[in-house]
């Protein structure tokens, strides 16, 4: 389980983050939505280690949450150019390996079959050699998932992204990101401008207004009014 407790974030007098508290589950996609500037980056990029809260913890299986137990999937995807789409899953495990394997662009026999495997989950088997240019944005998002699972996370978190994508393919890549994470029973948390879109994975809703949170709910029990009153509160 992932415990966020008290969460602050202050940016001079801008609270970014005014006292959250909640938990996730292992197996279970939880949707963190709110408008934008409501926090929501903010509490996935301190979760991710990129910033650090001004009060509060976070613990996963009650051990302080490490950089490497989590992993993000960016908006953009973050996809290095130039390289393939293998070399790219594979700089998910940079953080588990000795500096001097990438700067010699060496890796284990394990990583490469360990990476081809993230690549079938995704369901982009055939694509270890092609470039990252050649690929659609819905097969960009679904190689940072793959390299993501290459970090081998407990938590797999992921910042809006399918803002880019058509609702089909947004669909969709969301599925890849819901499979994932029920499937290595991991914790999953994705930011999203337009929660519907994950009406048929997301297993819990979160809802930041302001940097404060305001909804907390399974799925279950979120409708049309629930999500609607987040937008309102900001």
């Amino acid at each position: 389980m992932l415990e966020i407790e008290s969460v602050h974030r202050q940016y001079g007098a801008e609270r970014a983050l005014d006292d959250v508290s909640a938990r996730l589950r292992r197996g279970e996609l939880t949707v963190l939505i709110g408008r934008s500037g409501a926090g929501k980056t903010t509490l996935l990029r301190c979760l991710d280690g990129l910033e650090t809260p001004d009060s509060g913890t976070i613990t996963a299986d009650d051990e302080p949450l490490a950089t490497t137990d989590a992993a993000l999937v960016f908006q953009s995807g973050a996809l290095v150019s130039g390289k393939s789409v293998l070399e790219n899953v594979l700089d998910g495990a940079l953080g588990r390996e000795p500096a001097w394997r990438e700067l010699l662009g060496w890796h284990t026999p394990a990583e490469k079959r360990a990476a081809i495997d993230r690549l079938h989950d995704v369901g982009l088997g055939g694509y270890a050699s092609r470039s990252v240019e050649q690929l659609s944005g819905g097969e960009q998002q679904r190689v940072g998932i793959a390299r993501a699972l290459q970090q081998q996370p407990a938590v797999l978190l992921a910042d809006e992204p399918v803002a880019s994508l058509d609702p089909e393919t947004a669909r969709a890549v969301l599925s890849v990101l819901a499979r994932a994470v029920r499937e290595r029973e991991l914790i999953g948390l994705v930011s999203l401008h337009q929660p519907r879109l994950a009406a048929d994975v997301a297993d819990h809703y979160l809802g930041l207004a302001d940097g404060r949170l305001v909804l907390d709910k399974p799925a279950r029990s979120v409708d049309e009014t629930t999500l609607a009153e987040v937008y309102a509160d900001g």
